[in-house]
């Protein structure tokens, strides 16, 4: 049995619609699993228009009704939008207003267990503010919806994979939030995440928060008091996990193989390493041409991964959209769905 997978075409405005169409002209995604696009008709009018070819367009009310079939998109319609209410590039109400919902209906659907796993586009988070949902991003719209306490965000791209301890907030309430219960709680969804992955007994390495991992207390207390006490309580449960490392050398070690993921204490401290590895940018046509990276919701009852970049209003509406984290994200998630259901 191929698992069922949801993508949502995250804001409309960006370039969400485009790389689905194209994630989805791929037909080897079509081998591995059964995709349902979960968006509006008209997003996807719009880019076949762009892109200069004709896309069979399957609209359904049920996940019963899909084709499965290379050549067609199976396309839950949620009907939000009209061909003149909104433009490409810019934030606007009506588009973060239909991004969220896709978004909702995705989760209802993997809640429901009628999809395997929920792939998201990319969405703005000023729009979604701006239409009344007030989230900084996916990751805490998927907490919510699914009654999730403890979650956190895991990347992975090129050979690096890192899961975050703390991610949308200021600096000075990151440090604020770095505590042994929730270094302890992102060590253990570190393990869960790469089992999920297939990885049994995955390497963890910690980093520290302060330079040279606090340098015994020199340059900070953070280490000895919250990161440290956490590390040696996984141990004893059997986790393989090392540190706290300081940070300019632990995702070295990681690309290298020593460790399979590394835990972050906060947003740039893993994207920064992350994206160095999996995006490449040609300055002399000013495009990437390569976009690798996959951002997993660990922690949830439902399988969730997702595009690790935004919604590039720079490049929307003109057809030069990179669908190659999109496409990444799906092979993640027909794996995860593999492990999670014994497909």
């Amino acid at each position: 049995m191929k698992p069922i997978i949801g993508i949502t075409i995250g804001d409309p405005a960006g370039i969400g619609p485009e790389i689905t169409v194209k994630a989805l002209s791929n037909d080897r995604i079509y081998d591995i699993c059964v995709p349902v696009v979960i968006g509006d008709y008209e997003a996807l009018d719009k880019v076949q228009k762009i892109l200069k070819k004709e896309i069979d367009i399957n609209q359904i009310n049920s996940i019963n009704d899909v084709k499965s079939k290379y050549g067609v998109i199976d396309l839950i319609n949620l009907n939000l939008l009209t061909s003149n209410s909104y433009q490409y590039k810019s934030v606007q109400l009506i588009t973060g207003d239909a991004s969220f919902k896709y978004v909702i209906k995705g989760i209802n659907l993997a809640v429901n267990n009628d999809i395997h796993a929920v792939v998201t586009g990319p969405i703005n988070k000023e729009a979604i503010n701006l239409a009344g949902y007030h989230y900084s991003g996916h990751t805490e719209i998927f907490a919510e919806y699914t009654n999730t306490k403890n979650y956190a965000m895991l990347l992975t791209g090129g050979n690096i994979k890192v899961i975050h301890a703390t991610t949308h907030c200021s600096m000075r309430e990151a440090c604020d939030k770095i505590t042994k219960q929730r270094i302890f709680e992102v060590i253990k969804l570190a393990q869960e995440g790469l089992n999920l992955m297939g990885l049994k007994k995955p390497r963890i390495g910690v980093a520290g928060l302060n330079a040279h991992a606090g340098e015994n207390g020199l340059f900070g207390w953070e280490e000895a008091r919250e990161i440290t006490p956490a590390i040696e309580q996984a141990q004893a449960m059997g986790i393989i996990v090392e540190g706290p490392i300081p940070p300019d050398t632990v995702f070295v070690k990681c690309q290298a193989n020593q460790y399979d993921v590394v835990v972050a204490m906060y947003h740039d401290q893993g994207h920064i390493p992350l994206k160095l590895a999996g995006f490449k940018l040609d300055l002399a046509t000013n495009r990437y041409v390569s976009m690798s990276g996959v951002n997993i919701t660990v922690g949830l009852p439902i399988i969730r991964t997702s595009v690790d970049h935004g919604t590039a209003f720079g490049k929307a509406g003109e057809g030069r959209a990179n669908e190659e984290s999109l496409v990444e994200a799906l092979d993640m998630a027909v794996v995860m769905a593999k492990n999670k259901f014994n497909l």
